[in-house]
């Protein structure tokens, strides 16, 4: 709000900063739900509901019946006596897990807080359309369709084609190959912001620790790669929806928002280089001064990649991922993944651009409108979709290709699959009978009939040309030179060749059995369609934060639910009670530790901008009714301490403290990398305090060199 406010303009400012409201019972309460929200989201849980099974059962009956759901096995069976299918008494009521989470919880506060009549139409007015220059409409559509045009990009395979020609050039020296990864990583991120980073340097570090000898655990190289994507993010305002929020509400041009938070931040990434090489990460077990990796099989190295969007495009190899076990066949499949990359360089180039002439347009109009004169999505959003034409049109061209490798692998996976079942089956027979067999054939292998001295046949490789060269040798006569086993045994072994072959075409069949159609079942089918047919648009799509939505929509009316009932203004003068007996650097460290704090307790580092952003905001009405003007050092200052803070804030204490946090640990334990929250909290301990105290410090020198001590205007 300008120093030079109109009556009208005050008297809506007293009115706003009345505090006298937090001692209304829905006041009291509001504040409540919001401290039990964010700890909430901090440590979701599930509730346990128990609805009778009366009601239950007659509309899944329903359900089936309209072929909306396929009919269950206890349905089919007409089971209503006391037993259910497995032959357990069946209860009156059946137990629900409802999840309580960063979804859902928000979501119940504000359709409670509407029910107590706490609040109205206005803050939910305002908390989606838009107040005080803060548009969450804006922000969300800005940042899902740029994040759009960064995941196109990451699912062309650029970032892991670019990580292997670093590894390249990294070679087998360890402290080279971390610097070059790190100035890998940050010098991305900067550009496309860290969710693509995140999702692509997050499994290929997985990957290239797992088939490295000699690196014991990954937590030195994930950890700073996680580190370094929410420090880069910090460069410009389309890296992280924080930035928007803060460029959105304190009218901020992006170049000179990046002008402003690149010396701190390029300061924090030169210092902390060597302090996690050499202080928090200084263990030849974590980075070895020589890593050595284990070698790809030449054939495999000229083997042509395969696309990691395609369905099934892994084969076998889909099972062991998924489950995280860590055999030589994964480990195989991890290392082709990392030296022998895929790259659709036709979609990265045209990506590429695509990005490149957003952001320009963005930054050109932004500085030539000095501001958010027009929404910002008006340019990012003709972009993604043409980035999504491109995705939908290519890949249609390609569609007979896709759908040949999908099919191949999917066979792949089911002939594994199957014969691993058969395996077991076999493995629990001979267990059972106690048997002892004198030829090659073994519980966890499929049978093996030797040909020869030196040309052992496996059925689960080649099946036929077993059974084809056994007929051939296996002539009626006395001799047993032709196999390596007596006569008898080999017409055995051949039917349990037979039996074996019999055995798996059953499980295959049973793995492509089908029941009725049901409305579940063609949309299931629509999708792999969609995945076959345009693998890059539905990898794309289905990677998007699209949980984003509906939480920051309700954290913005959950905050402007604190505006309302009084409590940011109280926080205001709280604050502002600080400043005057600080200054300016103690404007600077309290800015940056409560950004960093409420990004751990108050709805991740999303919900802390739109809070802190409210609060500035207050802070400035504050001075403006008392004519008493803030210093252009002072509210700069406080500004970008936020900044650094809320993009630090992210690797602090808790993953929910981002979304790219949580996203982090998923792709993680989908490798096989399982972290605890205690772990997190305290590996990130010391990097949280270098990067902070580095980055508020120059952020300091900056503001008393750059700014001074006249009054801001806004």
């Amino acid at each position: 709000m300008p120093q030079s406010a109109t009556v009208a303009d005050l008297e809506q400012i007293k009115e706003t900063l009345d505090t006298g409201q937090i001692r209304d019972w829905r006041s009291i309460v509001t504040l409540i739900v919001f401290v039990l929200t964010n700890i909430t989201v901090l440590f979701p849980f599930h509730v346990p509901l128990y609805i009778p099974r009366s009601l239950v059962k007659p509309s899944l009956h329903s359900l089936s019946a309209l072929r909306m759901i396929a009919r269950s096995p206890n349905q089919s069976q007409g089971a209503s006596g006391e037993y259910d299918g497995r032959g357990a008494k069946t209860t009156t009521f059946l137990k629900f897990r409802f999840p309580l989470n960063f979804l859902t919880a928000p979501l119940i506060a504000d359709l409670f807080l509407l029910a107590i009549l706490a609040i109205g139409r206005t803050e939910v007015h305002d908390g989606t359309v838009g107040a005080n220059h803060i548009s969450p409409l804006d922000i969300m559509g800005f940042f899902l369709s740029l994040a759009y045009i960064a995941i196109s990009i990451d699912a062309s395979g650029l970032i892991r084609f670019l990580a292997f020609k670093v590894l390249q050039k990294g070679g087998n020296v360890g402290h080279r190959l971390f610097l070059y990864l790190y100035l890998f990583f940050f010098g991305l991120t900067a550009f496309i912001g860290n969710d693509p980073i995140i999702l692509s340097g997050t499994p290929f570090l997985a990957y290239m620790t797992r088939v490295s000898s000699n690196i014991v655990h990954p937590r030195a190289w994930i950890y700073t790669q996680f580190a370094v994507a929410n420090i880069a993010s910090a460069i410009l305002v389309s890296s992280n929806p924080t930035n928007l929020v803060l460029a959105g509400a304190f009218r901020i041009k992006f170049i000179n928002y990046t002008a402003n938070i690149i010396v701190p931040v390029m300061a924090t990434a030169i210092i902390l280089c060597p302090v996690l090489l050499y202080l928090v990460f200084a263990n030849q077990e974590l980075i070895p001064r020589s890593i050595k990796m284990h070698e790809l099989p030449e054939e495999l190295l000229t083997k042509r990649p395969v696309n990691p969007n395609i369905p099934y495009a892994r084969g076998a190899a889909e099972d062991s991922d998924q489950d995280g076990s860590l055999d030589d066949a994964t480990n195989v499949a991890s290392l082709e993944e990392i030296l022998n990359p895929f790259i659709d360089r036709t979609s990265a180039i045209v990506g590429s651009a695509i990005m490149a002439a957003t952001l320009i347009t963005l930054l050109a109009l932004n500085a030539a409108q000095g501001g958010h004169t027009n929404p910002v999505f008006w340019v990012t959003l003709p972009a993604a979709f043409l980035m999504f034409c491109w995705d939908i049109g290519f890949g249609w061209y390609n569609r007979e290709e896709t759908r040949k490798i999908a099919q191949k692998g999917k066979e792949d996976l089911q002939r594994a699959r199957a014969e691993r079942a058969v395996r077991e089956e076999m493995g629990e027979r001979r267990r059972g009978r106690n048997e002892k067999v004198e030829y090659e054939l073994t519980p966890i292998q499929p049978p093996i009939l030797k040909l020869d001295d030196n040309s052992p046949v496996s059925q689960g490789d080649n099946m036929e040309k077993a059974l084809e060269s056994s007929d051939e040798k296996e002539k009626p006569s006395t001799s047993n030179s032709c196999l390596n086993i007596p006569n008898e045994d080999a017409k055995k072994d051949l039917k349990l060749l037979n039996d074996y072959e019999q055995r798996i075409s059953r499980h295959i069949a049973l793995q492509n059995k089908r029941g009725p159609a049901t409305l579940v079942s063609k949309c299931s089918d629509a999708f792999k369609w969609a995945q076959k047919t345009f693998p890059t648009a539905t990898t794309v799509l289905s990677h998007l934060p699209f949980a984003l939505v509906p939480f920051a929509f309700c954290m913005f009316i959950l905050v402007q639910a604190l505006v309302t009932k009084g409590w940011v203004p109280v926080f205001a003068h709280g604050w502002d009670h600080w400043v005057n007996r600080t200054g300016t650097v103690g404007a600077v460290g309290g800015m940056g530790f409560l950004s960093v704090v409420l990004s751990n307790f108050a709805g991740t580092n999303i919900g802390t901008a739109i809070l802190l952003s409210r609060v500035i905001q207050a802070w400035q009405d504050i001075h403006t009714l008392n004519s008493t003007p803030i210093s252009n050092r002072t509210f700069w200052a406080t500004v970008y301490a936020a900044a650094l803070g809320l993009n630090y804030g992210a690797f602090s204490a808790a993953f929910s403290a981002s979304l790219a946090g949580l996203l982090w640990r998923d792709i993680l334990a989908r490798k096989g990398i399982r972290i605890r929250g205690l772990d997190f909290a305290r590996l990130n301990l010391p990097i949280i305090a270098v990067t902070m105290a580095v980055g508020c410090a120059v952020l300091v020198g900056q503001v008393f060199v750059v700014r001074g001590g006249e009054a801001y205007d806004g």
